[in-house]
């Protein structure tokens, strides 16, 4: 701390007491200054950074009031606001505390004074630095850790939610594909059931109809046409004037007078002779009791109760009865019924064709 330079030597000071102007009170003896009643020699008084403390405004001595107590108020607060904001600093950031070096402190009684704002600015001066700067680094050491870790939290959150997503979106996309599948397996599966359905179907129809073909073949064997040479004129249930029931009642083969008339099948000759609107007609029973009529005949071959076999010769083909040319009119009457089926129907069913 600086001090004033050394006052040039006393000039001559008279014995008169005068009053002193500047502030040091009057003057006092037995202090070796003046006149010593010691009887010692004159000495001259040199201030020095002791006992002269800094000149500050008014030039005046420091009254020491309210002791080494008061000083040490005002010093102990800035240190403990110093200390204070050091160790909160520490506290917060969790590092080593900020190094204070406090300057060199000139005496005690040097420092008071009774001016209260001065006090109390030096005191504001004092605390004001030493806190601030410990404070604010912390702060500035503390945004920084804080700042880093909220970044690190807020990326380390986006990451789980775009983890979230992909995983997701993933099981979606697994989900939809399993779902694909199992619908792509059970359309595959009906199409492949409907296919065998359909294969099965048509192999049953094509072995039905192989087995109605052997079983028609076994049939025609059995069975034959009536007469050959022929062609088939009126059918079964034909309608018109010519016949008195109002409709055709059988199948009619017109062929050339003398053509030779067979059996369908093997049974017995139960009617052979006239009968009227039919000219002469000759009737065969099959084993089953179904009934072949055979009308308009020229000539018959065979008498009643005969036994005859399929191919075998009963008649010609003539014009007799209500007829318009030579033809055989053939009629079937199933169990003897008085009414007809139509014999080509029945034929057909016998593995021919008319």
């Amino acid at each position: 701390m600086a001090s004033n330079r050394p006052a040039p030597e006393a000039p001559f000071v008279p014995t008169q007491r005068e009053t002193e102007t500047g502030g040091y009170g009057d003057f006092r003896t037995g202090e070796g200054f003046l006149d010593d009643p010691s009887g010692g020699p004159f000495e001259e008084w040199n201030p020095t950074a002791d006992s002269v403390r800094p000149v500050r405004g008014r030039h005046r001595v420091a009254k020491q009031r309210g002791g080494l107590a008061r000083s040490s108020t005002v010093l102990g607060v800035g240190v403990i606001a110093a200390v204070g904001a050091g160790g909160m600093a520490s506290a917060q950031t969790g590092k080593a505390p900020v190094s204070i070096s406090l300057p060199d402190l000139p005496n005690v009684g040097s420092l008071i004074s009774d001016d209260e704002e001065e006090e109390n600015r030096t005191a504001e001066a004092t605390a004001a630095p030493l806190s601030t700067v410990g404070v604010a680094a912390a702060e500035g050491e503390r945004g920084t850790t804080a700042g880093e870790a909220l970044r690190a939290r807020i990326m380390a959150q986006a990451e789980q939610q775009q983890d979230q997503v992909a995983s997701k979106a993933a099981a979606q996309a697994a989900a939809a594909a399993a779902k694909k599948a199992a619908a792509d397996a059970a359309e595959a599966e009906k199409a492949a059931a409907a296919k065998a359905a359909a294969a099965k179907k048509r192999a049953a129809a094509q072995a039905a109809k192989k087995a109605e073909a052997a079983r028609l073949a076994a049939l025609a064997a059995q069975y034959a046409l009536p007469t050959s040479s022929y062609t088939l004129t009126s059918t079964f249930g034909q309608a018109g004037p010519y016949w008195s029931s109002g409709y055709h009642t059988g199948l009619d083969f017109a062929a050339p007078t003398g053509t030779l008339i067979k059996a369908v099948h093997s049974g017995t000759i139960t009617e052979a002779g006239w009968a009227g609107a039919y000219g002469y007609r000759t009737i065969l029973t099959l084993d089953d009791g179904t009934e072949i009529w055979y009308c308009h005949m020229s000539s018959i071959s065979v008498s009643v109760g005969q036994k005859v076999s399929t191919g075998d010769i009963i008649g010609r083909v003539g014009a007799t009865g209500n007829v318009t040319g030579a033809h055989l009119h053939m009629e079937v009457h199933p169990d003897g019924a008085d009414s007809g089926v139509d014999p080509l129907a029945w034929l057909r069913g016998k593995g021919l064709t008319p």
